[in-house]
């Protein structure tokens, strides 16, 4: 019998591995279809999924009823699967270096429950060639089995993209790819038991790495286009937003918008993709430029607020500055790689003081990912407000309200550009 048959006849389990904002979603949908272990090795994770509760805030406890799932940090729960999804994050370190920490510890996992006849697919984004050579020689060297003969292994590169609601796992047509044609069939059906629009199925596992890695390159490289035209276009003070919006009335031209590029994907992916250019001895200098660009947007926004303060009449090391917003993005509470943490520190070197808030980011995690304070609420009167991200909750707000936290003579730093032509008596300034 089938790895799929096997599967759907609930004789065995699939095991996902890494229950953050792409593991948990993947394994609720199979699990309204099929037995399945949850695996994450923070215990204090898997007590909240326990009861129903997403640790990411992107599911509602709605989405684990009706589901056949036991979560665990127990190894020896792993033993139940035959078909194990890694889901893990794959960061960069300060150097921007790929990070495989928390990859080669999965995989390190997975091959100590691995046995005949099994498989493994990847979903964690990588660099082409990374399963082959780096994640496979692990899950041999933990099981004793021999690739190709005792296990199959797989890649299907994620597509979740936090806080959208529309483009959710079942409705992105998955990347599927096997090691063989039979583990590329199996693999294929197993996705498409949860993927209503239906599966790719590319050519070889390294494809389909590639695949991943150059969608997030190609917008990381959109944006600081988009970003550049903002620096030469405020030197000739013109608005960026008014440009694209006359730009944009044309039907083939690509509608991005300048901003700050964090999160865990568009600002680090491009990253892995440099990292193995370069050890085959290429230098990826329009990757890298872009990269250079948006990392340097949080420094830049902090000095052009500095800059309109000046102008004000204000003394930076007498000015206070309300950050409206932490979270890499508008409507998550995802804080990893949030390049808002430039713009405070950059506005900190100035001697300025620095308040931030955000009603979805978590105080504790922002200080520890950090070193730096959230208020709960605004405190006083500010010289200068940046919003910083798009939260729902800034979208209803009037000049009004913003001037009931404001000094005389504020400045007002629309970082995405939301509020232009709404803010009369205030300083303003956007990208």
């Amino acid at each position: 019998m089938s790895i799929y048959q096997n599967i759907i006849e609930k004789n065995t389990h699939i095991a996902v591995i890494g229950l953050g904002y792409v593991g948990l979603p993947i394994a609720l949908a199979f699990a309204k279809k099929v037995k399945v272990v949850g695996f994450d090795i923070n215990e204090t994770r898997v007590k909240m999924m326990q009861n129903n509760q997403d640790p990411s805030n992107e599911l509602d406890s709605s989405e684990f009823e009706g589901c056949d799932i036991t979560f665990t940090n127990q190894l020896s729960d792993l033993q139940k699967a035959t078909f194990f999804i890694v889901a893990v994050p794959t960061p960069i370190d300060e150097h921007t270096q790929p990070n495989l920490h928390p990859l080669l510890s999965a995989s390190t996992t997975v091959g100590k429950a691995l046995k005949k006849g099994d498989y493994v697919v990847f979903e964690s984004t990588v660099y082409p060639g990374c399963t082959e050579e780096d994640c496979i020689p692990i899950l041999e060297k933990e099981s004793g089995l021999k690739f190709g003969t005792d296990f199959k292994v797989g890649y299907s590169p994620e597509r979740i993209n936090p806080g959208d609601k529309e483009h959710t796992l079942a409705s992105i047509t998955k990347v599927v790819s096997g090691s063989d044609a039979e583990s590329l069939e199996e693999i294929a059906k197993v996705y498409e038991l949860v993927v209503k629009v239906g599966v790719h199925k590319a050519s070889s596992i390294k494809v389909a790495e590639a695949a991943k890695i150059i969608e997030n390159t190609q917008r990381d490289l959109n944006i600081a286009l988009m970003n550049e035209l903002s620096l030469i276009f405020d030197k000739m003070n013109i608005n960026t937003y008014e440009v694209l919006e006359a730009a944009g009335t044309k039907w083939n031209f690509l509608k991005f918008v300048p901003g700050l590029v964090g999160g865990h994907c568009i600002g680090v992916d491009p990253y892995y993709l440099t990292y193995k250019a370069k050890e085959l001895g290429y230098n990826p200098a329009v990757i890298l430029s872009g990269r250079a660009i948006n990392d340097s947007m949080g420094a830049y926004i902090a000095k052009k607020t500095v800059q309109k303060i000046i102008k004000q009449g204000k003394s930076p090391s007498e000015a206070r500055v309300l950050v409206m917003g932490v979270t890499f993005k508008e409507n998550v509470s995802d804080i990893r790689n949030s390049k808002v943490a430039d713009v405070i520190r950059e506005l900190q070197s100035f001697s300025l003081q620095v308040d931030a808030v955000d009603p979805h980011a978590n105080a504790h995690e922002f200080e520890e990912e950090y070193g730096l304070s959230l208020a709960q609420e605004p405190q006083g009167s500010y010289d200068a407000i940046v919003l910083a991200v798009n939260h729902k909750e800034y979208l209803s707000l009037s000049e009004s309200d913003f001037g009931s936290l404001s000094k005389e003579k504020a400045v007002f730093v629309d970082v995405k550009g939301i509020f232009r032509n709404k803010i009369q008596k205030m300083e303003y300034w956007s990208l």
